[in-house]
Parts: structure tokens; sequence; C-alpha cells
């Protein structure tokens, strides 16, 4: 980005940001307390969440942007009346925060304090973790722990880690204690959240743990709920497990591998086909399988074959069922903890084998088109990850293709390792995934695009596989019949269930990356005893369906992702032995884990702020004067549930019944906000729990859900290690609050990834900082701007734009699209503001001014709230804007506006044609010099349309009409219009006009296929006739009728498109000269041209002299006697004297032949050219010796009681005077006193009152010798 210039603008913003935080403190305008509302219930309620950020690092933008989607509703939600809450926690339960504690105190233990790590470990890791990148599609299902294990593994020393957070090495090692994390991190959270003023009620937060002896209580409450309704189950789930020490491996038992979890895989099972190799041939009668462990179990539709290395061991073992498989000894000694083999981690091998040993061999592959594929050679398999059988699917793994390739040009290397022909030749990729931007066959494509030439290419192939694997998985459509149409990321678990349920396929498991254990054991997945929630069972999974049902996603792809995790979810495990959090009620040897404790606290921050004193940990004076201990299970019940009976307890009923009073307000959940990686997992759950807690209750079930996509800087991914990363507090400092506010908004809408742009950052502070000032300046001219009705076809048009911009920014924000509700309810309202001022040439309307200004300033609120408030203090309001109401839409003319949008239109026609007129033309010898300014233009507006167009637009309404809504493709049209006669000569213009009405047909929606326009064209363009005039800098702009035009213009000009032709009109140079005294306005010279009206003289000098605002204030006056009237000096108090007022109809005529012009004012035609009467006056003045000078030479008299301008320099024997018959005298009324100035148009200025004297003396002697003054 480019180095900023300044930062007053962001530093203004930010100042009034602080102080409106603090009105809104003192105020307190975002606590709601139930019992306190009265008449208030009756507005309803707006009760949104956000899941609670975990507490191991300060908030970055990406945690913003999704939260921003509440923050922007509950602001919305305000304006419409209802009494919205908007809590907030912190959530510290689960294993980083434990992990990154205890790998500190190792650290310290290992290294010292301040540890001194050895530099060559460092390298070694660091290349070693460079070497085992891959492209991994995330485990949805993990979500918020993989995010939170991912933060604590991205370094290899912790120390370092927290260097980077800015802390020294005497505060890193208070960190060493996990407690210390919980007492850091969250009022940092809080600070920065209300640093961007945050709309939430922070008596309401608070930690998880059971630090927090509220929260802990009623977590517990939740899982004894559950377990009571059969919803917690113990069995086997996956853990990552050592062997050697015969127990689970947590984190903090492992020597290498902290945040490494279980990776799920779709074991492939790909039955060798008789004859066996002959390594195999003793095992005939046996069901023998390569197995190959795949992520991406839907590409499956495409094998052409499988790999294996030749140089690779492989064993053979047999399954508890009696099958062989083939794969490493590795991946078997994953398996046999799994359930594979009879008895729990012994592989019984009854092959061991290398990879050359059974290529070739024929395989019967689940899914492909091809009934039998071979086992071909791969050479760059490697053995620490999957089983060694790799599936071979090149229409979408460039590895695959690669080597494919090389084994089809290859006849040396298909003979080095025995594969005949016939098991490779035959086989070509198979089109199964539609990706944008690469096609059915991706693979291919982008192999040679990068001109890969074979799989040693390492370099090239991760940029391929990087370029389209994650982009296949996430944006591919399947191609497959029985999923043809649908995304791949949807089908992938549907496609998996359905290999495993037809025993084609198996789930296995192993590290994601190399776990040690501190036995220096191996560690691998095994099938552990442990708490799990029973997800899969069939009444909860069709409750949680109901709930969907009815639960608003705001979009398809997020309804249709959590169809798809209910369809496949199964068992989570909620309880761990390892980390923070709450114990299990019924067996405190386990941990409720992070995704488990996170489910329906909402209902919690309903009473919070009554329980815990304001204290995070819940360690304060509880309002109720309740303690943690009486909190039974029976007083929840009583509490979260509208029919249970009072429970025995000492707690007074009365503040029971204002607890449950909170919660029956408050719940439901109206919206949770959250990303949209979130929806397999913590979203899902959150269904689920709902529906267990309350299964009776579906009221209380949540209302809508909105996730997002995540959050691109600049449209790259964050990453702190290229520095492309802004935490929430950077943020705010950088761009002000409101500033990032915006830019959030406009980053994005949808489930796709949004973009937080800096650039549009620093133009939103440019746009907000502009905005404010012209309120203040509208504020301090408010008396200057018009008054009366306001009736004007401008005025009208700009309050029926504010209405409609009221209607869409309301639908905009009710649908949570806030980068359109940024679009209709601040851009495109600037726009209409500014169109406005521009248009409105008889000054812009006081009373609506002042209704946009305050119907901006509500519909930006929700977005930008400090500035709001600031602008809403401006204007006087006497409260907080917060307790303000959405505006009151009046009613909306949509044909005035269109007919605007068409005066817009025609205007950008004309300056184009315009532009077109002036440039030269290109003859045989180069560009011709280029015309002559215009000063005249006609435009010709249609009726109707020609009728080869008349009869085109038919033929396209009928279709329109027919095919509901839709035009059939240009080859059906054209083969219609073809029968048509009288199209016959016009074919070659029809298509293009069809195509024209298609394009329109989807900006501006039917009425382009109507075949008169809805408004008179002709009237629209005469009402802004002096607008289009100024605009153009002509001097005059007429509107006729196509049918008064030569026949090239008929056929070029149809409805809605003016056409325009521009001419320049014979004129003279006539002076304006304006006598009044102490003003600021002296003299110019302009055209006047045949046929200008006063107005249109009026309108030219404005151009020239921009002081002039006020046309009304103008009058033209002509000498009573054109000869000595302009001679005489004007007295003081009666400049206007033995003149006459040119009325409002005259009309100015040239007689360029005669040399006379002539003014005609009803029906009077006037000679004011006085060349006659000057030639009977020459003689007098040569008398006196004075020259009369050309008209180029003309000058202000040199001595008068009004300003002065000076053009020549004077001769040593004479006198200037002014050249009477091209004179006109001007009165400006009203205005501004005269500045003293140095110039006007490039020529000396002197102010009123000065004598100037010429440097002649035989000037004075002259005149003192004379009896008569000549002038």
């Amino acid at each position: 980005m480019a180095e900023r210039k300044g930062t007053a603008k962001v530093d203004f913003l930010k100042k009034i940001e602080k102080e409106i935080q603090c009105k809104w403190d003192d105020e307190r305008v975002f606590e709601f307390n139930v019992s306190d509302l009265g008449s208030q219930r009756s507005k309803g309620k707006y009760f949104v969440s956000f899941p609670y950020p975990y507490m191991n690092g300060r908030l970055h933008l990406g945690h913003t942007f999704s939260l921003s989607k509440c923050e922007f509703a509950v602001g919305y939600q305000r304006l419409k009346g209802k009494n919205c809450l908007f809590p907030f926690g912190l959530h510290c339960t689960g294993m980083p925060i434990k992990a990154c504690a205890d790998k500190l105190k190792r650290e310290m233990e290992l290294y010292g304090c301040p540890p001194e790590f050895p530099d060559e470990e460092e390298e070694e890791e660091e290349a070693s973790v460079k070497k085992e990148e891959e492209v991994v599609i995330k485990d949805k299902a993990k979500g918020k722990k993989s995010k939170a294990a991912a933060k604590t593994g991205s370094s290899k020393y912790q120390w370092g880690i927290m260097k980077s957070l800015g802390l020294s090495d005497e505060e890193v090692v208070h960190f060493s204690e996990a407690q210390h994390w919980l007492d850091y991190f969250p009022p940092l959270a809080i600070q920065d959240l209300k640093s961007m003023g945050l709309k939430v009620d922070w008596r309401r937060s608070f930690i998880t743990t059971d630090i927090n002896p509220y929260y802990d209580s009623f977590v517990r409450w939740q899982y004894l709920k559950l377990k009571e309704r059969n919803k917690i189950k113990f069995g086997k789930r996956y853990t990552i497990y050592s062997p050697k020490d015969g127990q689970p491996c947590m984190d903090h038992d492992r020597q290498t591998g902290e945040g490494v979890g279980p990776q799920e895989y779709t074991l492939i099972k790909m039955k060798v086909l008789e004859p066996y190799p002959v390594k195999l041939s003793g095992l005939k009668g046996k069901n023998i399988f390569l197995v190959a462990a795949t992520l991406r179990p839907e590409t499956m539709f495409g094998q052409t074959n499988c790999w294996v290395r030749p140089d690779m061991k492989y064993i053979g073992f047999e399954t508890v069922n009696g099958d062989i498989f083939i794969c490493t000894q590795r991946a078997a000694r994953n398996m046999s903890y799994q359930g594979f083999t009879k008895d729990n981690g012994v592989v019984p091998v009854v092959k061991e084998l290398m990879g050359e040993e059974f290529l070739g061999a024929a395989l019967s592959a689940p899914l492909t088109s091809y009934k039998v594929i071979y086992a071909l050679p791969m050479l760059t398999i490697k053995e620490d990850k999957g089983t060694g059988v790799v599936t071979s699917v090149p229409s979408d793994a460039p590895d695959d293709i690669a080597a494919l390739r090389d084994l089809k040009k290859k006849q040396a290397l298909r003979g080095k390792y025995g594969i005949k022909d016939e098991m490779v030749l035959p086989f070509e990729p198979v089109p199964i995934i539609e990706i944008p931007g690469y096609g059915s066959l991706s693979a291919p494509l982008v192999c040679d695009e990068l001109k890969i030439q074979s799989q040693n290419d390492r370099e090239k192939l991760t940029e391929a596989k990087e370029r389209v694997y994650l982009k296949g998985f996430y944006e591919g459509i399947m191609l497959v019949d029985g999923f043809k149409g649908r995304k791949v990321q949807d089908v992938k678990k549907v496609i998996q269930k359905m290999m495993v349920d037809n025993g084609e396929a198996m789930v296995y498991m192993e590290p994601e990356k190399q776990v040690i254990s501190r036995s220096a054991d191996e560690c691998v997945v095994a099938l552990c005893d442990q708490w799990y929630l029973d997800y899969g069972e069939v009444n909860w999974k069709k409750q949680a369906s109901e709930c969907l049902t009815n639960l608003e996603t705001y979009c398809e792809e997020t309804r249709r992702n959590f169809e798809a995790t209910l369809a496949w979810l199964q068992e989570h495990a909620c309880s761990r032995t390892y980390g923070l959090g709450s114990r299990l009620p019924w067996d405190e040897h386990w941990l409720i884990e992070s995704l488990s404790d996170s489910t329906i606290y909402m209902a919690y921050y309903t009473v919070a702020h009554l329980l815990q004193g304001g204290d995070l940990r819940g360690q304060g004076e509880s309002q109720l004067g309740i303690r943690p201990h009486q909190m039974s299970k029976e007083v929840w019940d009583y509490i979260f549930f509208s029919k249970a009976p009072f429970p025995k307890t000492d707690i007074p009923k009365e503040k029971l019944d204002k607890l449950k009073d909170e919660f029956e307000f408050w719940y439901p959940v109206d919206l949770r906000a959250s990303g949209k990686d979130l929806v397999p997992n913590h979203l899902s759950y959150y269904l689920y729990n709902h529906v267990a807690m309350w299964p009776d209750e579906r009221d209380k079930w949540p209302v809508a859900v909105r996730a997002n996509g995540h959050l691109l800087l600049n449209s790259e991914k964050m990453s702190k290690s290229t520095g492309n990363f802004l935490t929430l507090n950077q943020a705010v400092d950088k761009f002000s609050a409101d500033g990032m506010r915006l830019a959030l908004a406009d980053a994005g809408d949808t489930v796709e990834d949004a973009n937080f742009v800096e650039a549009m950052a620093d133009a939103g502070i440019l746009r907000l900082y502009t905005w404010v000032e012209w309120v203040k300046e509208m504020l301090a001219n408010k008396d200057s701007l018009r008054n009366g009705p306001a009736n004007t076809f401008n005025d009208r048009v700009f309050a029926s734009e504010m209405n409609a911009g009221i209607l869409k920014t309301d639908q905009n924000y009710e649908k949570l699209m806030f980068k359109e509700a940024l679009k209709t309810g601040f851009f495109e309202f600037q726009a209409a503001k500014d169109k406005y001022r521009e248009l409105a040439i008889e000054g812009m309307h006081k009373d609506l001014v002042f209704q946009f200004i305050e119907v901006q300033t509500l519909l930006l609120a929700p977005i930008c709230p400090h500035l709001c408030e600031h602008i809403w203090s401006l204007l006087g309001k006497p409260d907080s804007i917060m307790k303000a109401s959405w505006p009151v839409a009046g009613p909306v003319d949509d044909i005035l506006i269109r007919s605007s949008q068409y005066l817009m239109e025609a205007a950008h026609d004309l300056r184009l044609r315009l532009k077109n007129y002036m440039t030269p033309a290109k003859g045989k010898k180069g560009s011709k010099e280029a015309p002559q300014k215009p000063s005249h233009c006609t435009i010709y507006v249609a009726k109707n349309y020609p009728p080869w167009q008349h009869n085109t637009l038919s033929v396209l309404r009928k279709h329109y009409q027919v095919n509901g809504g839709q035009l059939p493709d240009n080859k059906v049209i054209a083969m219609e219009l073809n029968t048509l006669p009288e199209l016959k000569k016009y074919m070659k213009k029809a298509m293009p006009f069809v195509a024209m009405i298609k394009e329109n047909l989807e900006k501006k929606g039917p009425q382009v296929l109507d075949l008169e326009l809805e408004f008179d064209e002709r009237a629209v363009l005469m009402e802004n006739i002096v607008y289009l005039t100024n605009s153009l800098e002509l001097d005059h702009i007429e509107v006729k009728f196509a049918s008064e035009a030569e026949d090239k213009i008929k056929e070029d000009c149809c409805p809605g498109k003016p056409f325009s032709t521009f001419r320049m009109e014979p004129s003279v140079s006539v002076f304006l000269v304006n006598p009044q005294p102490s003003n600021g306005h002296f003299s110019t010279k302009i055209e006047v041209r045949q046929g200008d009206s006063r107005d249109a003289i009026i309108r030219r000098l404005m151009k020239m002299d921009r002081g002039i605002k006020d046309h009304s204030k103008v009058k033209l006056m002509r000498f009573d006697d054109p000869v000595l009237g302009p001679r005489r000096v004007p007295v003081l108090g009666k400049e206007d004297a033995e003149k006459t007022l040119i009325l409002e109809q005259a009309v100015f005529n040239v007689d360029l032949a005669e040399k006379r012009i002539y003014i005609t004012e009803n029906g009077l035609t006037k000679d004011i050219d006085l060349q006659k009467a000057l030639a009977q006056h020459q003689s007098d003045f040569k008398r006196f010796g004075c020259r009369c000078l050309s008209a180029t030479e003309e000058v202000l008299l040199p001595e008068m009681q009004s300003p002065l301008i000076l053009s020549l320099t004077a001769p040593e024997d004479g006198a200037f005077f002014l050249d009477g018959p091209r004179c006109l005298w001007y009165i400006v009324q009203s205005m501004s006193r005269m500045q003293p100035c140095k110039t006007l148009w490039g020529v000396p200025v002197f102010p009123v009152a000065t004598r100037f004297h010429l440097s002649i003396k035989s000037w004075r002697q002259r005149k003192a010798q004379n009896t008569r003054n000549p002038l």
C-alpha cells in the first residue's frame, strides 16, 4: 500500500469516537434489565450472539469481521424500535492455553530463563516443517480445536511466540502458569472491542472454565440433563495413543507434535483380481485388497489406476473378517488399534513384499467407470503418510496426470517395471468435477499451463496442486450421475458414507503429523473409551433436522452445509483428560472439551449479570445475593424450563422469578453469526443441544444463523508470517473505529471469502470526513438555502430517491446484507445528493437538504455509529441516536426516478456526442484541424420506435410474456425476425438492437420492452434545459421531435435514445458594465447570438462571473440614450437612472450583413445598433482630442466612482471612451461588498473610489480650456 500522507482526518474521527464512547458509557445505552422495561416490553426484542473467541491472543480482523454481523444487526434492530441484547463471553476451555503454559515450563527447564535456544536445531526444524508442507483440506468437524491448536503450533518455541506479541522476557515467565492467560488476555479483548464501539452489555460477560463458579455450575447442569435424556454415552473414540505407554498421549505427554490431532481418511479397497501376482499366488482363495488412504473420496469416480512405489516395503495382513490388506507396516500398526484386526494392537502379517513385486496387478476399484485398472509405479510416494498405496485421479490431481503421462510417453520406463502397454495407454482422464476457471479436466490444464514435463518437476507440481486442489474442493461442481450439480464439499461425507455402507471403503485415522511421546514412542490413532455425545441417534438427528427446517440461514449454501453435516454426523467425544474447563459431574476424571461446553451458553447470558456481580470470573457480589453453591440442578431447571416446579431452595422465589423472567423475555437467540467453518461442528452442535435441552419448547430453538466467509486482507490470506495481518486494535488505530467498520461492511456479504481492502478503509475515512464537513457547511449556510414549495422536477426526484433509498436499505439490513445496505444507504444515497446539488440550478431546497442529512445519518448509524451520533448532536437532537427510530419512507415515484435516470444518461450521451463532434476528422494527410466549439445544440426525441424496431420489440414482448419473464436464445429470435418481410433489409441492425434490449432488460427490468416511454421525454429535457446547457457549456439547446428531422435522424432516434446535432450560431461581442458602487462585479465581454433570450445572456454571464450564484438577482438594462448614456458618470444612488429594464421575454436578433442588433419585446423591435448616431458625433469627438478606438481596444472610462478595470495603456495625447453601441449595463442586486484584489480575468483591478490619473498633461489642459465635456 502507498504510504499515507497524513492522519488529520483519521485523528478527527478517533477523537469523536472516544467522546461518543464515553457518552454511551455514562448513559449505559446498551444495558437492559427486563424488570425495568415496563411498557417497552411490547416493542419486542432482538437477541444476538457470537461464538466467544479463544483467549490465547489478541483479537484479529477475522474475528472482527464475523462479529460485525451481530453488531450491524443490533444497530439496525435498535432503530426499528426493538429492545436489543448483545452479550459477549470469552472462551478459555480446552487444551491450547494449558499446552502453551506447559510448553513454556519445559523450555525454561531445558534452555534456562530466559531460554537460549540452539540455532542449529531451529534451522533443522524449519527445514523439516517445510519438507512436510502439503495441501490439505482441514477436517471441519474439529472446528475451533484445530484453530486453537494451529495457533500453538505455528512456531518451534512458545517463548518466541509470546515475544512476538510484544511481551518482555520478564512478562513471558508469568505465562508458564495457565491462570495468568485468563488474567491477561480477556481484559485486552474487552478493551479492543470497546474501542470499536461494540453495542455490548458488558455486565453479562464472563470467562469459561471452572474458575467461574456460576458458569461451571451451569455447564454441569447442562451435562446432567443431557445424560438424564440419554444423549451422552461411553465408548470407543479416536485419540492420539502411545502403544508403549499404553494410554492416550495428551499434549503435555508429547516430546514432539503438540497440537496434532487425528486425521480422518477414507480407506479405498481395491480388490486384486486373478491371476494374482506371483508373490501373492500363495494367498489364492483369499480376498486381497490394496488399500489407499484418501482425503477426497468424491474423486474416486475418476480413478484410472493406482500407484505403488517399487522400492518400498509393504506387508499383507489379515483383517478381522479374514480379508488381506496390503499397505505399509506403519499404516497397519495404526489400523490394528482401530478395530481392523482381531487382537487390538496386533498386526497378523501374512506376507512381506516390495512394491515392484505386485506392479501390474489387475484391480477392481469402486466408483470408477473402468472395470479393471492396474497397479503402476510412482517414485514419489512417502512412507510416513497414508498407506503407501495411492489412488490415481489424473483429471484432478496434477501428480497423477504427470506420472501417467510419464508412463505413456516413456516405453523404457514401462519396460523397466514390466508394465504392458494395455495397462496404461487406453486410460484417459475422466471428467468428474467442473472447477471455475479450470473446466472439467483441471489437472491436465494446469500442468500444460505450467509446462510440467514429468513427475520430477516437484516445484511446479506443488504450485499446480495449490492452484486446483482447494479450489476444486470448495468451488468445484460434481458432474457424475447421482451428484450432478452439487458442490464437491457438500457431497464428500455423503459419498464416503455410501462407500462405507457398500463395503467398498472404511474410515481410517492416523496422526496429522508425527507425534513422539516422552517415552520416545511413535504414537498412533487408537479407539479409546471416552464419553461422547450420540449425535447419530435417530430421534435426536430428526429433531435437529426439524430445527433446521425452521431456521433462517440467509443463504441456501449454508442450509445445504447444515443438511450435509446432519447427514453424516454421528458421535462427538465430549470429554478430555487434559486442559482447562468444567468437569463431568458424574465422572470428574474427565473434562468437558471446548466444543461441548459452548452450545447453550447463550441461555447463561440472560442471567449472568444478576449472578456474577460484574466480574468476569464470577467472583463479585451477586446483585441478587445468590451464591454459586445455591445454584443446584433444580434451581437451573426452574430458571430455564417453563414447566419446572419451584425447587427446594433457600433462594427467595422473587429472586429466581427475576432470573426466569430475564430468560423468558430474551430467549430464543434471534441471530447467531459465525464463520462458515463452524457449520460442520459448533453450529450443528448448537442446534442439537438446543433441541435436546428444550425438546418440547420449540419457541426456545434458534431462530437464525448467519454464516460468513473467511476474511482476506488486501485480496490475500491473512498471515503473521508474511506480515499481511491486522489485529483489531491495530485496525482501529490505523483507520479509526468507523473507518474500519465501513470497510468491514464493504468487505462482503456471502459465504464466499470477503476482502478487507485498506485502500477502501482510507477512502472511507475521506468519505466520512467529507460528509461531516458538508453537514457543518449546510448548518452554517442554512439561511441561504431555497425555501418555499419543494416542487421542481429535481426536488421531486430527490425526495423520491431518498424514499426509495430508505426502503432498499431497510430490506438489505433485514436480510443482513450489509455490503448492499452500505451501497444503497450511503454510496448511492450520497450520489443522489450530489446529483441533486448538480442539477438544482435554482439552488437546493432547505427542507430537502436537512431531511437528507437526518435520513442519511440514520441509515448509516448501524455501521458508523460514532460519526452518526456526532452529526445527530450537530443537528441539535436532544437524545442519543441510539434512541432514534428508523426513518419513515414517503411515496416513491418510480417513473419519476426512471425519468431522472434517463436525464443523466441523455446528458452523458450528449457529452460523448459533443466530444466526437470536437474530435478532428482524420484525412488522408493526417488529422484535420479541430472544429470550432459549437454554441447551439438541437436534441431530437422520438415518440415512437421506427417501424423495424417496433416490430422487433413486439416479437421480444411476446416471447417474454409466453416464457414467464425470460427471452429465448438469439437463434430463436433471429429465425422469427427473418420471417417478417418488413425486417428483411434491417436484419443487420435488428440483432444488435436485440442484444441492446437484452442488456437493458437485465439492468432496468421489463419496461424496456414497452413500445412507448412511460414519461414525457421532451418535458424532462425541457425542465432541465438550463442544466444541460450549462454542463455542455453551450449557449442554447432546443428540443424537437424526431418527426421534424431528416430521415437519417429518424432512423437513429428512438424512445429513450435521443439524437443530437451541434452548430455554431453567429454572434457579436457586447460589454456588460456594472455601475453599482461597493460591489465585487465589474465588467465583462460576452457573445450575443441570434435568438438569445434575456435569461440566456444572464446564464452566459454567470458562467464567466462565478461570483454570481442566483440568476434571479441579476437585472439587464439598456441605456435610454444609446450615445451619451454610456459616457456619463453614474450618479451615486441613481445607478439605474436613464436606463430601461430588458424584459424576461426579450429576444436578441443579430444582423451580421447590416451589422445591426435588435431587441424584440412584447412584439416590438428596438434597434440598438447606433452606428449612424455615432457617426454624427465623430466630428465632436475629434474636436476635443478624443480618439474612437476599435472594438478590440475598448476600455472602461478612467475616472469613475465605481470599480475600474484597465485593459490598455493610455495614449499620450488622448483619452479612451466606451464604444456605446456595444454596451449594456447590468446591476447585480444585494451582492456583497467588493474585496480589493490584484487581477480579474487577467487584467489589473482597482478598488472603489480610486482616482485614476492618465499620464497625459494635455488631457487636463484641454479639459480646462473647454466648457463642454465630450464624455
